[in-house]
């Protein structure tokens, strides 16, 4: 059964309130750092627009053969790809276990209670929430059933963006590391209120250990430093790997330069309650979703990836061997 029962110290009563694991949501969307568009069932674009350079000498009669500067117009495209949360239990599992709900006399479930409603969509939620967060930034997409490879998040696309800015270092210190990172950054974004400096908690763990450790102007051992580094705040991920650094701007408006594609099923049942079977004792939930990610402007992305198998690598650099 998807809802497993473990209780080896039951004693006739419990909590009226079930507990349930703590979990890590979306921080991308928690946290605003991506655009997220709703409703989108199909495709859409993200429309990019460049111009050339325009100015020029001043002339007393312009010809047409003057003119100077273009404007380049194209699209990243968005595509959510379907996939869903499935979970079949049966809520007579609760009858022994939680307090409202013992069995007196010849009690039989004719419905699914409230509370224990709320309290499944509750770790429901979490955990798709929690999952959500892994696929929108590390997922990939691949036809077939691999359940793991539902979409492409942030970094798959990335790794598939031709424009990136790609920086290398063979420092090992957080604070080179940021060092190089900066000096990566394209100018015209450098004081862009939303440029943000994405890690992992592990490698902002490093980062604050240095700076405790460096001098008596930082935080002590006691307090955590500030998430910043040369005034750019930095946002650490949890599902984000250890060993990769990447500084793009980031907003929950189009400002940003991070997206994201959903669309929830138009039905007004989003989360589908109900009997397995008219016979059956067995409920399940079930959820259906759409989602894609994508980044508008690969030129506005810095990257500095120091893992022992490195994804991002300057060209003419060979990439680590596996193994």
């Amino acid at each position: 059964m998807a809802i497993v029962v473990q209780n080896t110290n039951y004693s006739g009563e419990v909590l009226e309130q079930l507990l349930t694991l703590a979990a890590t949501g979306n921080e991308l969307v928690e946290k605003g750092l991506i655009h997220v568009i709703p409703g989108v069932s199909k495709k859409i674009g993200i429309p990019r627009l460049k111009t050339g350079t325009m100015l020029q000498k001043r002339k007393e009669n312009p010809q047409l053969t003057d003119s100077k500067g273009n404007f380049n117009y194209s699209e990243k495209s968005l595509e959510p790809k379907d996939f869903m949360a499935f979970t079949v239990f049966n809520p007579r599992s609760f009858e022994q276990i939680w307090r409202p709900f013992q069995p007196k006399g010849n009690l039989v479930f004719a419905e699914l209670p409230t509370e224990v409603q709320n309290a499944l969509l509750d770790a429901l939620s979490k955990q798709v929430k929690f999952e959500l967060g892994n696929h929108y930034i590390n997922g990939e997409y691949a036809e077939g059933t691999d359940d793991t490879k539902l979409f492409d998040g942030i970094l798959t696309k990335m790794a598939a963006a031709t424009d990136l800015i790609i920086a290398s270092t063979a420092e090992t210190t957080m604070i080179k590391k940021l060092a190089v990172l900066k000096a990566a950054i394209p100018t015209a974004i450098r004081n862009n209120p939303n440029l943000r400096i994405l890690m992992s908690v592990k490698d902002f763990d490093a980062y604050d250990n240095e700076l405790t450790a460096r001098d008596s102007k930082n935080a002590d051992d006691t307090k955590v430093n500030d998430k910043f580094y040369k005034s750019i705040k930095i946002e650490t991920l949890a599902a984000f790997p250890d060993g990769l650094l990447v500084a793009t701007l980031c907003s929950p408006d189009t400002d940003g330069n991070l997206f994201a594609a959903v669309n929830l099923q138009d039905d007004e049942n989003v989360i589908q309650i109900d009997k397995w079977a008219n016979a059956s004792e067995l409920y399940f939930f079930k959820m259906l979703m759409k989602a894609d990610t994508n980044i508008a402007f690969g030129e506005e992305t810095a990257v500095l990836d120091t893992r022992e198998n490195p994804v991002f690598v300057v060209d003419g650099e060979e990439e680590t061997p596996e193994g």
